[in-house]
């Protein structure tokens, strides 16, 4: 099984993309509730094998998706409030997600790319879920974003 990133990789990631203060800590492991208003990243090897799953709850795809793309606070908090992301925010929680795989890729993982991203409201595939779920090689982040907020930030990888 491959190491997990440490929380600064995961900071550091954020800071680098989003060109704003971020700070992590550790927070409780996602729950089957949780996944319902959540981003679900599916990444894959090359001969598709499901290796690693993400999930942003809400919260954190909102004021992510929203810094990444210069929308103001009140545009993540109003998307908040709806329970779901704008177009805007769903392109750029997408582009997020393509590039935490530059994250993965420094594991001692088979290289890996994205191969889907599900928003707040899609069903994302059983497998995907059971595996944010399940205990094992797995972090659980809480990630503050300066100027905007926090949210969840979860990370499994496939055993």
């Amino acid at each position: 099984m491959s190491t997990l990133p440490v929380p600064k990789d995961v900071k550091d990631l954020f800071e680098d993309m989003l060109g704003r203060p971020v700070t992590v800590g550790v927070t409780d492991p996602a729950v089957a509730a949780d996944l319902n208003k959540a981003v679900v990243a599916l990444y894959v090897d090359n001969s598709r094998k499901l290796t690693a799953v993400v999930g942003m709850d809400l919260k954190l795809a909102s004021y992510a998706g929203a810094a990444i793309g210069l929308i103001p606070q009140g545009g993540a908090e109003a998307s908040i409030e709806d329970g779901e992301l704008s177009p805007m925010q769903a392109d750029n929680v997408r582009e997020i997600c393509n590039i935490i795989t530059s994250l993965l890729n420094q594991l001692a993982l088979p290289h890996l790319k994205l191969h889907e991203a599900y928003m707040p409201g899609q069903s994302a595939p059983a497998d995907a879920t059971a595996r944010l779920l399940a205990l094992g090689a797995r972090l659980d982040l809480l990630v503050e974003i300066g100027g905007y907020g926090k949210g969840k930030f979860w990370l499994s990888l496939a055993g």
